[in-house]
């Protein structure tokens, strides 16, 4: 029969095999991530104690390009004090536990194995559902342990708060388009006006080749917008459907992209939301070396019969273009 010793290693080995996979899969339980993994913008990290990241902005306070003529002086003053953005590193995990009882019921490693799976399955499932919970959090759940996701990338009252280390009070090209139906549309976001909303927000978003590319959409606004499309609601995407996600297409303000469902079953969206995304300027950093792989050694508890095993993950979803980004809300 298998023993602790030997046992730490079957687990050990087990969640180490399936961890690529695992590091894929996370990308493939959310719309926004298939997107950023197809797009390369799943970029690891090899360490720091926090995650760099690089802006792409205009600050038209600091702008230093213009026209010259001749021998005119040419502006060289740093274009901006701020170069990039800085995300905490987050940190997320899941347990694996096995006791001695269960290990005698097991006599074999296979039958270890087959035992493992399971549970291996279940917490696998367990950490992804809350990696991809946190893609649309606000950073300060669990006493500021959770991911900083979109509420935080793109808040509903954008010229408030910090965000990446920078104060969007000051910092005016830090700031996401935001639209409200009730404040900025004069009524409450409908399926009879919730497409010329659409379009008011789509149309603050884009520059030059620069747009949106995917937008995501709770229940409720999902079903306005599907209501709306009436006699041409059968306009899906092909490649969102073959990817799993339901969704169907937006054509508005120079747009052409999905609009996918994120709400469904224990969605985490939030109700009556919808994030108009660019996501050439979102990114997804996982650390190199805590990317769902096994953490540390044997974890047995000194008047317990049992021995628990850790999976873990660590990083950040970041933002190198606010400016980029739309929210639609109530």
């Amino acid at each position: 029969m298998a023993t602790f010793a030997n046992l730490s290693d079957i687990v050990t080995t087990t969640i180490q095999s399936r961890s690529g996979t695992l590091a894929d899969s996370v990308t493939k339980n959310n719309a926004l991530l298939t997107k950023l993994k197809g797009r390369g913008n799943v970029k690891t990290i090899s360490g720091g104690n926090v995650i760099m990241q690089e802006l792409m902005y205009n600050d038209a306070s600091t702008i230093t390009a213009s026209s010259y003529s001749g021998y005119d002086v040419i502006d060289i003053t740093p274009n901006s004090p701020i170069s990039a953005a800085q995300f905490d590193l987050k940190q997320y995990a899941s347990s694996v536990s096995i006791s001695g009882f269960e290990m005698l019921q097991n006599s074999g490693k296979e039958q270890i194995i087959d035992m493992l799976e399971g549970r291996i399955q279940v917490a696998e499932a367990q950490l992804l559902n809350q990696i991809s919970a946190g893609i649309y959090s606000d950073g300060t759940g669990n006493s500021g342990k959770d991911i900083t996701g979109l509420q935080a990338a793109i808040s509903t009252t954008p010229s408030s708060g910090t965000y990446g280390g920078i104060n969007r009070a000051n910092w005016s090209f830090w700031r996401n388009a935001a639209f409200s139906g009730v404040s900025d549309g004069g009524a409450a976001v409908s399926s009879t006006n919730i497409q010329s909303y659409m379009n008011r927000l789509a149309v603050q978003l884009v520059r030059g080749t620069d747009r949106p590319d995917m937008i995501v959409a709770d229940n409720n606004y999902y079903r306005f917008f599907l209501e709306s499309l009436q006699a041409i609601q059968r306009v899906t995407s092909e490649d969102s459907a073959a990817a799993g996600f339901t969704s169907i297409k937006y054509l508005g303000a120079g747009l052409n992209c999905d609009v996918y469902l994120d709400g469904g079953i224990g969605g985490a969206i939030p109700s009556n939301r919808m994030y108009f995304l660019n996501s050439k300027f979102m990114f997804f950093r996982p650390h190199r070396d805590r990317n769902f792989v096994p953490i540390g050694g044997d974890r047995q508890s000194v008047n317990q019969d049992a021995v628990v095993k850790l999976i873990g993950w660590a990083g950040n979803l970041t933002c190198s273009g606010a400016q980029f980004q739309g929210v639609l809300s109530a």
